[in-house]
């Protein structure tokens, strides 16, 4: 595990940041919305643990795509008229 930290800790530590960052949001949300602080905590706390697992895999998959396919990221994006 130690060594699977140390391969990827950049972006664990963007993820860490993305996910106390999502907390606070989504408790300031969901209060607003329920007006209740337990339900409120609850929810602010399951979504972005949920989202910052996809988020970490969503990265991976980025960076492995990229290494795949480096032309892609030469390539000049399309002109639209």
């Amino acid at each position: 595990m130690a060594k699977f930290a140390r391969a990827h800790l950049p972006t664990l530590k963007k993820t860490g940041s993305y996910y106390v960052l999502h907390i606070v949001v989504a408790a300031l949300v969901a209060y607003a919305v329920t007006g209740h602080l337990l339900m409120s905590l609850t929810l602010s706390l399951l979504e972005p643990t949920v989202q910052a697992v996809a988020f970490f895999l969503h990265e991976k998959a980025w960076q492995r795509w990229g290494r795949a396919h480096p032309e892609a990221a030469l390539a000049p994006a399309p002109v639209q008229a």
